[in-house]
């Protein structure tokens, strides 16, 4: 292995990773209070865990098992567990996301210090730290966060094994892309190209056998719950949320998987190939909200990646790992790029490890290869610069940026040259970091920085115009639930379900504020055909069900989707009495 810093100088670095780790902290705990519930989708989902063991195994969104949330359920696990232990609230939801922040740069840079050295760990981590969107989803309760991690140390495990070939590494690797499979599904095997390809490149010896031992152990870590959920008598089991049959199978290579790269999702928002979801192409990333959480440093990671590969060719640990890291960029890049159907700028914090790796690796190894290898870091600084510049209009950080960059190719490998580089570099993502730290994140479409311009505020989820379905929720955002309803809901009675609504958003702002189960009729988007009129009726019959919030209003026909949860808003409607209470339109099933 080729030697890439003098030993003096990996002792002076070595003391940076906890102060590293313990601003990470800081920077992803600090004020997460005030968000909330954040997603209460996901939070109505871990109070359901916490409150029964069966709700916790499938993500069913109330603890009664009505249906289940639109994912495979990992980061409910997660969150789910962390509430029997400390409770159900903000603290108990959040902090497990931040904690993964933390463990994902500490794992990230452990995974570059083994091939290129301390200083570019530290690069890669402060990078990855300092990344937007990882701020915005590592103080958040999607299941983004989880999934990074098990990505991450996937990553970080498929280096070890280059290194000595050891089968646990393999295994340990296939058991983190299954685990992430059963946080967010098919996306995480995205990864699997640039993590097989290294594996094959950099192993010395069973390559074939080593790549099946990881395929073996993804398959055996993802599959039982799918497994488990296609056995289970589905009679006994919460609905499969985000699916047409009940099927997990189903909702994993149809709504949750090819129909996000065709548009052909059958009940989404959007519906059909190209939907409402933008234009597609490489300029998604760096235009609109996703550039604001990821487009800062995407030009210099191409450039370090190509001049990275270059300088590494073949006969460098560090090419293995750009090979690696590269991968992860590029295939997760293109798919994101040019996927027609449902996708959202927080995605984006997929690329997060994997840019931050690159760019950590591939500037310090060009750096230390003359004055080519410092022509091409200047060029990514320089790139660097003009893209904070056509995000921030900052004239100030262009000018000291492109000034930074001739230094570079100036002063050859110059300490504080290089130094003033990466701070002008992380200005601009270093600002808009801040920015989305100090901002308050709630509803199910979060965006980086200050400002969210397509949903209203910071915080996002204001949701498009008219797309409510009760209450004063709506499709992406939980309603505010007034102290009168809370307490009639909290006291209805011994029934399986306190409430029933339209959709999932507008069944959690109920069930959080009153702690009692409120069955999400139609799942998520309201499309899904769960419950029937026929499964409803009998469940009002048989005393299941104490009330009914709000009006309806969503309905998947024009998407394929299910109406019946119109269906049923029309049949209470026309069959029970209404009354307001907070505001609010409720219906009592048993009068």
């Amino acid at each position: 292995m080729t030697t890439l810093a003098p030993a003096v100088r990996r002792t002076r670095v070595r003391p940076a990773l906890p102060l590293l780790l313990t601003a990470t902290g800081v920077l992803y705990v600090w004020g997460l209070g005030a968000s909330g519930w954040a997603n209460a989708y996901y939070s109505a989902a871990a109070q359901a865990g916490a409150a029964s063991w069966k709700a916790l195994l499938f993500g069913a969104t109330d603890a009664a098992g009505g249906i289940t949330i639109d994912k495979t359920p990992a980061s409910v696990w997660v969150m789910g567990l962390s509430a029997r232990l400390f409770g159900v609230n903000t603290w108990s939801i959040l902090v497990p996301q931040a904690l993964m922040g933390v463990a994902t740069v500490w794992l990230l840079y452990a995974a570059v210090r083994r091939v290129a050295g301390e200083w570019a760990a530290l690069v890669a981590g402060v990078v990855l730290a300092l990344t937007p969107v990882a701020v915005l989803m590592f103080r958040f309760n999607n299941p983004d966060a989880l999934l990074v991690l098990l990505l991450t140390a996937g990553a970080y495990a498929t280096v070890r094994a280059i290194e000595d070939g050891r089968t646990r590494w393999l295994v340990l690797a296939g058991a983190c892309v299954g685990f992430g499979f059963l946080t967010k599904m098919l996306q995480a095997f995205l990864v699997l190209p640039g993590f097989g390809i290294a594996y094959v490149v950099g192993a010395k010896r069973r390559r074939i056998l080593g790549l099946a031992t990881a395929l073996g152990s993804m398959v055996v870590a993802g599959g039982w719950w799918v497994l488990l959920v296609s056995l289970w008598p589905a009679a006994d089991r919460p609905y499969i949320g985000g699916s047409q049959d009940n099927s997990v199978l189903e909702l994993t290579f149809g709504y949750n998987g090819f129909g996000r790269l065709t548009g052909d999702e059958v009940g989404s928002v959007g519906g059909g190939a190209g939907g409402t979801w933008g234009s597609t192409g490489w300029g998604r990333l760096l235009s609109g909200e996703m550039a604001g959480g990821i487009a800062w440093l995407l030009p210099a990671a191409v450039v370090l990646l190509g001049g990275g590969l270059w300088a590494t060719w073949r006969r460098d640990p560090a090419f293995h790992s750009l090979v690696l890291w590269g991968g992860w960029f590029v295939v997760t890049g293109a798919v994101f790029s040019y996927m027609n159907g449902i996708i959202h700028p927080y995605y984006t914090v997929a690329l997060a490890p994997a840019l931050a790796a690159v760019v950590g690796i591939g500037g310090v190894v060009l750096w230390r290869r003359g004055f080519v290898g410092c022509a091409v870091v200047s060029g990514a600084v320089a790139l660097t610069a003009l893209e904070t510049y056509l995000l921030l209009d900052s004239v100030v950080l262009l000018v000291i940026g492109l000034v930074a960059a001739g230094l570079v190719l100036l002063v050859e490998r110059n300490l504080a040259v290089v130094g003033l580089a990466v701070v002008v570099a992380l200005a601009g993502p270093g600002v808009y970091s801040f920015e989305t730290a100090a901002a308050a994140h709630t509803g199910a479409i979060p965006s980086a920085g200050p400002a969210n311009q397509a949903f209203g505020g910071p915080g996002g989820g204001g949701g498009p115009t008219g797309a409510r379905g009760g209450g004063m929720g709506g499709l992406l955002d939980a309603p505010s639930v007034g102290a009168d309803l809370a307490n009639l809901l909290a006291d209805s009675g011994d029934h399986t379900w306190a409430a029933a609504t339209v959709g999932s958003n507008n069944a959690a702002g109920y069930q959080l504020a009153s702690g009692r189960p409120v069955l999400a009729v139609g799942g998520f988007n309201g499309t899904d055909p769960y419950p029937t009129l026929a499964e409803f009726q009998e469940m009002v019959r048989s005393g299941q069900i104490r009330y009914f919030v709000g009006d309806g209003g969503m309905s998947g026909t024009a998407t394929g989707g299910s109406d019946a949860g119109a269906q049923i808003a029309e049949w209470v409607a026309a069959s029970f009495t209404s009354s307001t209470v907070s505001g609010v339109t409720v219906y009592d099933l048993t009068s």
